[in-house]
């Protein structure tokens, strides 16, 4: 129930609740809410997913100072993927640069994002630049917002299935280096023969 939950698979969780008779660990529309969020995020709407934040806990943004940063960098990058170069050196220059001052963190991250500028397009831009242009980074920022409100709704961050297989994956791991044992393939869930060591 708590990956449907923490994934935000409203309906699903919803519709196991109900099938399983189980009392409902959550409000149901705290997962839409979230999932709103994320949305925004995905689409580089990141005002509206601020704003959103806001709505559902102020708090959440006033105590967490990297979350909130994360937010406004990408708020910045989608400046840059829209070619708002103007609006992308104000916005530096008037939100991001006075936290790069207070931080050493927020510094180097600001550099790394500001770098996008000076490469525009070119083939030459490292890896470690242009990955902030990709979906992933968009869902990166997501995961991080929607963890953070899970944390002030007193939910965990994570599924307990996605620790679970991390855990066997280790477990794996350690077993590996004493013994010849079968391994997991988690594509299909059969167990198939180790590699000699």
């Amino acid at each position: 129930m708590d990956y449907l939950v923490i994934e935000g698979y409203k309906s699903a969780a919803e519709e196991f609740s109900k099938e399983a008779s189980l009392d409902a660990p959550v409000d149901f529309d705290s997962i839409e809410n979230r999932m709103n969020i994320r949305e925004a995020l995905q689409r580089g709407d990141v005002g509206d997913a601020i704003t959103r934040v806001n709505d559902l806990n102020p708090d959440i943004l006033d105590t967490n100072p990297s979350l909130y940063f994360h937010l406004q960098q990408q708020k910045l990058i989608e400046f840059i993927r829209q070619g708002k170069i103007a609006d992308a050196l104000q916005f530096a220059q008037d939100e991001l640069a006075p936290r790069g001052e207070e931080s050493p963190e927020f510094l180097a991250e600001l550099e790394r994002t500001m770098a996008l500028l000076a490469f525009e397009s070119s083939p030459m831009m490292p890896t470690s630049v242009s990955e902030l242009l990709s979906p992933a980074q968009r869902l990166k920022t997501a995961a991080e917002v929607n963890a953070a409100i899970l944390e002030s709704l007193s939910q965990g961050k994570e599924a307990k299935l996605v620790g679970l297989l991390r855990l066997l994956c280790w477990g794996e791991a350690m077993l590996e280096e004493r013994a010849d044992l079968p391994k997991l393939d988690l594509n299909d869930g059969t167990f198939g023969e180790r590699t000699p060591r």
